[in-house]
């Protein structure tokens, strides 16, 4: 046998153990471009090259790979975590591992995908709105306790810096069937919706000064059903015996609504308590001593977590200190404020770890919420 049929009988039996690139792209989902990509990458080097065609010949054992690989690139695997997982077969705990890490960069894009989305829809609403208020008159019955709920659960949040006017006062959205209130100084958000008696005229969105909400509050409590009037005049609230006006603010609130909590989502560590035992607990003679200066004073601050019995225990500073990604601080006077305008009976308490606002609800309506900007240690 001369040495060219050698070669070519070696060349077959290669062939028959082998898989050609155009099969192995066939089975893996691949391309041939792009296991040639691989290839010259140094991710799947093909276990064969013909040496006179440069024709590239996989191994079986490398099918199981190509698939991998494949599915690697379709979820977008950054090109060095896919050349890691690959070189790590028969070992999947590092594709695991990378696959868990990538799915959390996922969920995050998403989320800020959605935070950008809800924003620019923000600024498009309220451009609607600014025409909607000039043209047209939208007039809201409510019952005047629930009214006054619903200001007591977000008038306290509202700014005082004169730098950020946008803050000073509280946002209104009325559609079709819910009011919403709206209000933020930065370090805690309050939010309430409130179920109108009716709704007569256009949806609306608009921020009146917290003066006018203080005012409102003053007198709701007087009538036992009350009216808001949004138009091209101001704002309006009124009842029999008194009335009060103002001109809206003209300021883009910002976008909260990617901060509210989702009920049930996963991975929310969440506790039931009793408002007036939270309250007594916060004393200032019974809470544990812990101080952070804030916006050049000092503020008592409190140091939360569940116990492995699920009840809510509040730290010492030592204790902060040895073990801080298991608590969650916030100031305790917000938190107090936050505790009465919820009102009495029951709350729940999310605390989902040192870095994400502490919410306080009620266990039974997510109307009412508020949310209070963690301190780190």
């Amino acid at each position: 046998m001369t040495l060219d049929l050698v070669e070519a009988a070696e060349s077959m039996d290669v062939e028959s153990d082998m898989h050609s690139i155009g099969e192995t792209a066939r089975t893996s989902g691949l391309t041939v471009s792009a296991l040639r990509f691989y290839d010259a990458a140094g991710v799947l080097v093909p276990a064969a090259v013909d040496p006179h065609t440069g024709y590239r010949w996989y191994a079986v054992s490398q099918l199981r790979a190509a698939r991998l690989l494949a599915g690697l690139r379709r979820v977008g695997l950054p090109l060095a975590e896919i050349t890691e997982a690959v070189r790590a077969l028969p070992d999947v705990t590092v594709a695991r591992r990378l696959l868990d890490v990538h799915l959390l960069r996922l969920v995050d894009g998403l989320a800020d995908a959605r935070r950008e989305l809800s924003r620019i829809h923000a600024l498009l609403d309220a451009e609607e709105n600014r025409t909607t208020m000039t043209t047209t008159t939208t007039r809201v019955t409510a019952d005047a306790a629930d009214l006054a709920g619903a200001l007591d659960a977000v008038r306290f949040a509202v700014g005082t810096d004169p730098e950020i006017p946008a803050l000073a006062g509280v946002h209104v959205e009325v559609s079709t069937d819910v009011v919403r209130f709206a209000a933020t100084d930065r370090y805690r958000m309050a939010v309430a919706e409130l179920v109108p008696t009716a709704v007569d005229g256009p949806a609306v969105t608009v921020l009146v000064p917290g003066g006018f909400v203080t005012g409102v509050r003053s007198q709701v409590d007087r009538n036992p059903v009350a009216e808001l009037v949004f138009g091209p005049d101001g704002v309006d609230a009124s009842a029999p015996g008194w009335r009060i006006t103002t001109a809206p603010l003209d300021h883009d609130f910002p976008d909260y609504r990617p901060l509210l909590p989702v009920r049930g989502a996963e991975g929310r560590r969440q506790v039931t308590v009793d408002a007036a035992e939270l309250r007594r607990a916060l004393a200032p003679d019974r809470a544990p001593r812990v101080l952070r200066e804030h916006l050049g004073a000092t503020h008592p601050v409190a140091v939360l977590a569940v116990s492995d019995t699920g009840v809510v225990e509040l730290a010492d500073e030592a204790a902060w200190h040895a073990a801080p990604d298991r608590y969650v601080a916030v100031n305790r006077e917000f938190l107090l404020q936050a505790v009465a305008a919820a009102g009495g009976g029951q709350l729940v308490l999310d605390l989902d770890g040192p870095i994400r606002p502490l919410a306080v609800r009620l266990p039974v309506d997510d109307r009412s919420c508020s949310l209070l900007m963690p301190i780190r240690h």
